[in-house]
């Protein structure tokens, strides 16, 4: 692998095999990894790392083997610090905060956006139009579907074993999280639950069980306490 200087910006660095599409704009100090796919109109902000190869310990529960180039759909804005890996993909118009974090095989949706520190982890699908906040920690093996909001630092879990025994490697999962559906700021999803359509995870909530669609769910243990108001569905919007 070699990094070569190029006059798009000050200090960028482009791998071989890199495409740039036109009216693309690079702050200082980028790094841009082989055979990355940059689309129209993108913004990548001061320090960004794009394509980058992840490094998997031996007891990983991460796949491994060769990975497809990043992609970036038209329009992305990447922002100052951020790092998106090699296999990933980004549809047109997403926004990634600074020192946000997308790891491989994750497939990011149309319009998506993805606050400031917030880390997604490997494997994990998110639909369009999907908002994550500040400081959000998305694990593994998660699917979030289109027009969810995730509010900052909700925390998601795959492991119920918290890396003991290697039954654990049949199990990971993280949470799925249907269309619609809101996580209140502060809450966290415990491994392989599946919150419903529409539902509303209350702040700080705990929630260790499905959560039904259309559902308000709080406390510890979450629970359920009352319907979704009919005003704020996506088909009242």
């Amino acid at each position: 692998m070699t990094l070569h200087p190029s006059e798009l910006g000050a200090n960028l660095r482009l791998g071989d095999g890199v495409v740039v599409g036109e009216r693309v704009t690079f702050g200082a100090n980028v790094i841009v990894f082989d055979d990355t796919v940059i689309g129209d109109g993108c913004f990548i902000q001061d320090g960004a790392v794009l394509g980058k190869a992840p490094s998997l310990g031996p007891t990983s529960t991460a796949k491994r083997g060769e990975l497809a180039p990043l992609v970036l759909g038209a329009g992305c804005v990447i922002s100052t610090g951020a790092v998106v890996y090699r296999g990933a993909t980004l549809g047109a118009g997403c926004i990634l905060g600074d020192y946000a974090g997308v790891r491989e095989r994750c497939a990011l949706g149309d319009g998506v956006v993805v606050g400031r520190g917030t880390v997604v982890e490997n494997d994990t699908v998110i639909g369009d139009h999907t908002k994550i906040q500040t400081s959000a920690y998305i694990t593994a093996y998660m699917t979030i579907e289109d027009h969810c909001f995730i509010a900052p630092c909700v925390h998601t879990t795959n492991d119920n074993f918290m890396g003991r025994t290697e039954k654990r490697h049949a199990l990971i999962r993280g949470a799925t999280i249907r269309r619609g559906a809101r996580v209140g700021g502060g809450a966290v999803l415990c491994p392989g639950i599946e919150i419903g359509e529409e539902a509303f995870i209350a702040a700080g909530a705990v929630v260790t069980k499905d959560a039904p669609a259309r559902k308000v769910l709080m406390g510890v243990p979450a629970r359920v306490v009352r319907d979704v108001p009919e005003e704020e569905l996506l088909e009242n919007q």
